[in-house]
Formats: structure tokens, sequence, C-alpha cells
């Protein structure tokens, strides 16, 4: 893992860029709006994959595999800026070779800083609904004929892409706290979701990430948004010296109050705002994304919008990609996929899932992801998914930027389990499908969890749903 180094001066111009990591989904559509602004843009990813084909489509010039080669120009065909994540290896082939040829090395949060220069910026931070909570915001805009540039973690249903370049002031951004990097935005409301405690290599101490996002709240020029009922947002509040905050949630005294909830395929619930009652639909299942929507109608009211009409608006949202994605359904077993890699997102999806499958039962498959995250909450992982789910296969651990420490393995987090019975550790993905194929009957759900690769095991969970699957 490399630390983003947010001093690096920004081009004035760039008219060439290059992606290493491009078929990444915060990338990749950082990469469409600068192919949007009419730069022309290269990249390589690991793999192939459905993104790097719609960016070759566009024109984007993308490798498979990494290799100095592949940022290969002189002249007018040398890269202006290299665009990197903080996922990226030290030892990467083509970041040692941007610095060698001294092309300026950008993390992707400066990239965006670029696109959303002069803008009204609106961003999105929390450790949990980022994504969802962005694509709201976007949906709703939309909806009131504020055509606003976005880069989102996922793509927005109903608009079928995760990036948009926008006509008007406004700029919705869903920002990464994760390296700290959330806090190079020149922004105008900030949205705090939740504090949950996290990203503990780059920040050190709870304390230090507390500050962050006070810091983050604080540098906002218009108004902070931030929940009344997370007990981290809550204790980030008192540190928060800005002059105009709003809170939302199910709590007493929330500016935008979440009065009651109802439960099925949407979230729906009616909120008050200055006395006022609404009707508010979240659009995806889960009380968590009702509080979702209550944070993002709290954030067009700080925007200047009527209750009313934001919450008209709202109504349109229809989901983001990997969070609690149908991929198909066979003899009756439906199949999901959610981004969920941290205790309290397993509990959230899991729980919304419940909702919505009347008696059926939920088959999880746990991708760990991290090696330290998996070290430090493999009880907190098996608690959860013993609680909610009614049985749990875990695959192996999906390291990201990490190097593997001795002895974390999945397996960590099965040997959790107060029963056995209720877990299989299987990190050879065909067995592990088999197995959830062969637990699974009608009506029931199989739902993979991870922001690892995790999805990819979903055509072969599909294949042995159809041949019957193995005990």
């Amino acid at each position: 893992m490399i630390e983003p180094d947010l001093t690096q001066p920004i081009p004035e111009s760039i008219e060439r860029v290059h992606f290493i990591g491009i078929g990444g989904s915060g990338m990749s559509g950082i990469a469409h709006m600068m192919l949007d602004a009419g730069i022309a843009v290269s990249g390589s990813d690991r793999s192939g994959s459905a993104t790097v084909d719609r960016l070759r489509e566009r024109g984007a010039s993308v490798a498979i595999g990494h290799a100095a080669a592949n940022l290969a120009g002189e002249g007018e065909h040398r890269a202006d800026a290299v665009v990197v994540t903080s996922a990226l290896w030290p030892d990467n082939p083509e970041l040692l070779a941007a610095r060698e040829a001294g092309i300026p090395v950008l993390h992707r949060s400066q990239a965006l800083h670029v696109l959303a220069r002069g803008k009204r910026v609106v961003a999105v931070a929390g450790a949990h609904g980022k994504t969802t909570t962005t694509g709201m915001l976007v949906v709703g805009l939309h909806g009131l004929g504020i055509e606003a540039g976005f880069v989102n973690g996922g793509i927005i249903a109903g608009l079928g892409v995760s990036s948009g370049h926008g006509d008007s002031d406004v700029f919705v951004i869903e920002a990464d706290e994760s390296d700290g990097s959330f806090l190079l935005y020149d922004v105008a409301v900030a949205l705090i979701t939740n504090v949950d405690t996290d990203h503990l290599d780059h920040y050190g101490t709870p304390e230090a990430f507390d500050a962050a996002f006070a810091a983050f709240a604080n540098r906002a020029s218009e108004a902070v948004v931030i929940s009344m009922d997370d007990p981290g947002a809550r204790r980030v509040r008192e540190s928060i010296t800005h002059e105009r905050v709003v809170t939302f949630g199910e709590a007493e005294g929330a500016d935008v109050r979440i009065v009651d909830v109802r439960l099925g395929e949407s979230a729906e619930c009616t909120v008050e705002v200055a006395g006022t009652r609404f009707e508010l639909s979240a659009g995806v299942p889960g009380r968590h994304n009702a509080v979702n929507a209550a944070g993002a109608l709290a954030t067009l009211v700080a925007l200047g919008i009527a209750p009313a009409d934001a919450a008209r608006a709202l109504a349109a949202f229809r989901g983001t990609g990997r969070r609690f994605e149908l991929h198909g359904e066979r003899r009756g077993v439906r199949v999901f996929d959610d981004y969920a890699h941290h205790p309290a997102e397993v509990d959230a999806a899991l729980t919304a899932a419940r909702s919505v499958i009347g008696d059926g039962r939920i088959i999880a498959i746990h991708q760990p992801h991290l090696y330290t995250r998996t070290r430090d909450m493999a009880a907190d992982f098996a608690a959860v998914y013993e609680r909610v789910a009614d049985h749990t296969v875990v695959l192996d651990v999906y390291g990201a930027r990490e190097d593997p420490i001795p002895g974390v393995t999945g397996a960590l987090v099965a040997e959790r389990f107060a029963d056995p019975a209720d877990v299989d550790y299987l990190p050879d993905w065909q067995r592990a499908a088999e197995r959830a194929a062969a637990l699974a009957r009608e009506g029931d759900i199989i739902v993979t969890l991870s922001c690892g690769d995790v999805y990819r095991i979903i055509p072969q969970v599909l294949s042995a749903l159809e041949e019957g699957g193995e005990a």
C-alpha cells in the first residue's frame, strides 16, 4: 500500500492521463469523466472486465497487466499525469516508471479535485452507506432538474453509470476516508453517514480517526449534515464547530427525523422536517437505507431544496451496483452480491435481506477483506453471520493492498462460530459454490459479501444450483 502524496502539485493543464488500476469502480468513473472533458485516457488493470470494455469503447487505451511499457510515450504522447489509488503496491512498474520520468503522480482524489474545480461540492463520507447515499443524492438532484456532476463507488440503477460530467454547479462525490484523502476537497456540504472506527493502519488511533472526520466537517463552506443515530457520529459532533449543522435519523431532536419505518422490498418511512411530515421511499430494502434516505433528504434541504420536493425526487432511486444486487435465480433460489466488508455492514445487509425473503433462509458466502481487518474483527464477523444468516461459507482472505500475515486466513473467522455446524471454511471456490448450492432450497437466497472479488464466484454458484449442488 502506498501513502498518497497530497502535496503533489496538480498540473494546471492535463491533456493526457494514465490510470494504474483503471478498472476499479472509482477509478473508472474518473476516467470516464476525463474522457467527457476531452482528455486522452490510457491505463492498465490486472484483468479484463466489462468496465474495461466500456472504457475501450469510448476510446481509452487499456492494457491488461502492469508493465513500464504501458506508460511509454514521448512528446505529445507522454502522459501529463498518472493517477493511482492507495491500494497500489510501491513496486508497481508503472508507478516506478512515472516517477523516473518525472511525470506527476496524482492520487485519485487529486484527479477528482481537478474535475470538481469551481463546483459546489457535496461530499459523502462515513464508514458505511456512502455509495448508496451518494446514489440517492444524484438521482434526487437529477429528478429536480439539477444535472449534477458525480463520481460514485457503484453504478447507479436507472442511470447505468457510476459517474457523470453534469452541467450544473453541483458536484457530488463519494469521499474516501481510508487514507485521509477526503480532506483534499473544497467542500460546500459535508455529509457524514456514520463514524465506525476503521483504517487504523493509516490513522494510528481512534482519536485521530475521529479528528479527521471533524476536520472534514469543519472545512465545509455551507453546511454539515450528520447522523444523530450513530454513536460515532455523535462523538464527532462534539468536535464540529461549524455554524450550520443539519442532523438526521430516528433520534429525538433530529432536524430531519424519521418517525416510523415500514420494511419490505423498499424501506419506506415518514420524516418530519420543521414540524411538517413527508413520506420518503428508500427505493431499496433495509432500515439502514431508510436512514440513508433521510441523510440524502437532509443534504438536499441543506442545498436549499424544499423538503417535499426533495422527498418526491428521491423516490426514483432504485439502488447501486454491488449493494444487495440480484445476479440471477435458479430453481427458486435467488443469488445476490453485496459490497459489505465490515461487521456493521454485513449486519445491515443481511438484516435487509431478512426483511424481503419471508420464510426463506440466507446462505452467506463471506470473503474476508484485508488481513488486518480479519485478524482484528474475526470474532465480530462470526457473531454477525451466526446471528443473522442461516449458514455461512467462508472463503480465504482477499488481501488487496496488504501483505499476508502469518496465521491469518478465513479459518480465523470460521473458528469463532459458537456452533461449527453453522459454518464451512472452504478456500476452494468450486467446493464453496457447490456447498452453498447444496444447502439452498426454493425460497432461499445466497448472498456473497465482500469488497474484494467474491462476485466472481457467482457464475459457479448459479451453475451449481442448476446441477443440484453437492452436499
